[in-house]
């Protein structure tokens, strides 16, 4: 991974695990340990399904660039997909709270998501790599250095 993947997943993740932890505390307070169980299974769904998709997304950057945006859009929604369909798995269970599991994945993918369009959007990527222009190549010098 390189450090700007780094970054988004670091700005994204800490985030997240806060309002993750905020929220088995508030669980455990309201919904006792059912809810403090569903908030903390919530919380590490949305954090390891995430973090997975961030290091599947950085490998589709450094292989194939061109399908970046369309491969990011296709990931997103199957992420947001997977996340529904382990709510309606789970909607019946009596191991844990549903309605306080529910809503931590709902915070936590929400924190997740604006955490890291805000981490994104600080940084200065290069969308161009410089030499990688026409005229450029091995042995030849840029435009503006040629006499």
């Amino acid at each position: 991974m390189h450090s700007s993947d780094v970054a988004i997943l670091k700005g994204a993740a800490m985030p997240t695990a806060v309002v993750g932890a905020l929220a088995v505390v508030l669980g455990g307070i309201f919904a006792g340990s059912k809810g403090a169980l569903g908030a903390l299974i919530g919380a590490l769904l949305v954090v390891i399904f995430f973090t997975i998709g961030q290091g599947v997304l950085s490998y589709i950057l450094r292989t194939n660039a061109e399908m970046a945006t369309t491969f990011a859009l296709a990931l997103y929604l199957v992420k947001i997909g997977v996340l529904f369909g382990f709510l309606i798995l789970f909607q019946d269970t009596t191991a844990f709270n549903t309605k306080v599991f529910a809503l931590t994945v709902l915070a936590c993918t929400l924190v997740w998501t604006t955490a890291e369009v805000m981490v994104f959007s600080r940084q200065k990527v290069l969308y161009v790599e410089p030499g990688s222009g026409p005229g450029s190549g091995p042995g030849r010098e840029p435009a503006e250095r040629q006499s």
